[in-house]
C-alpha cells in the first residue's frame, strides 16, 4: 500500500496558493478571515 500524501510543491501552490484563492469569492473570504485573525501566512507562498 502506498502513502496517501505525495508532496508536490507546484500542485500545492496551484490548489491552495494565493492566486487560486483570489480567483473565487469563497477564497477571497478565506484570505480576509485569515488577515483579520492576524495569521502570519495568509496562504501558501508560490
Amino acid at each position: 500500500m502506498s502513502q496517501t500524501y505525495q508532496p508536490n510543491r507546484r500542485k500545492r501552490a496551484k490548489t491552495h496558493g494565493f492566486l487560486s484563492r483570489s480567483k473565487t469569492p469563497g477564497g477571497k473570504k478565506v484570505t480576509q478571515a485569515r488577515r483579520r485573525k492576524g495569521r502570519a501566512n495568509v496562504s501558501i507562498k508560490k
